[in-house]
């Protein structure tokens, strides 16, 4: 058996810096991904989103560890987030115009046929997620970005959000190309607000 694969540590673009922000070159990677819309916080589709994404994650793990001899850690959750008026992530702060896409990663071995064999056998067990037919894979090609580190509760990324678009983006002869992106380092079940770690990033073009 190989070592067990960590992609939090093998994989530089799940590091970045606290209290500056870094441009760094995204592989293409893919991931499992469900939608959803609304205040993460009170909408019923997130959590619906997150029990779905989970149980297909951990079935492609074990048989990635029981058919190729290739275990790995299941990677942190992420999620994509937009809303037509972007002001709404660093002014008025209005979760309910908001829209996401919850994702974990897969590593790139894991191929088509594997991933329509865990929706079948998740699916057809009892008690299976009501969304797990909404669960798909998709490439996610984000190519070069600005990330930072955030630690504290996921309101505080305002400030962090507004100096990242108005002024470093800008400084650095840049746009912003795609949507902006979280990887969720802490288990927010278990973690302190204070202590939660955050990855931002946005895909930015000259």
């Amino acid at each position: 058996m190989a070592d067990k694969i960590d992609f939090k540590t093998s994989l530089a673009t799940y590091r970045a810096p606290r209290g500056r922000f870094e441009i760094v070159d995204v592989p293409d990677l893919q991931y499992l991904m469900v939608d959803g819309h609304g205040d993460p916080s009170s909408s019923p589709a997130f959590v619906e989103a997150v029990e779905a994404l989970y149980p297909v994650a951990y079935t492609l793990k074990f048989a990635s560890k029981r058919e190729l001899d290739r275990d790995y850690v299941v990677p942190p959750l992420e999620g994509l987030w937009w809303a037509d008026d972007m002001d709404t992530f660093t002014t008025a702060r209005d979760k309910s115009q908001w829209e996401w896409t919850l994702m974990l990663m897969l590593p790139e071995w894991i191929g088509r046929d594997r991933f329509d064999a865990a929706i079948q056998h998740v699916a057809a067990k009892d008690g299976g997620s009501a969304r797990v037919d909404d669960v798909r894979l998709e490439a996610l090609s984000e190519g070069r970005c600005v990330q930072t580190l955030h630690v504290g509760p996921f309101d505080d990324e305002t400030a962090v959000l507004a100096r990242l678009h108005d002024e470093f983006i800008p400084a650095h002869g840049l746009r912003m190309t795609g949507k902006h992106h979280e990887i969720y380092l802490s288990d927010v079940r278990k973690v302190d607000p204070a202590k939660q770690r955050t990855i931002l990033r946005q895909p930015v073009d000259a």
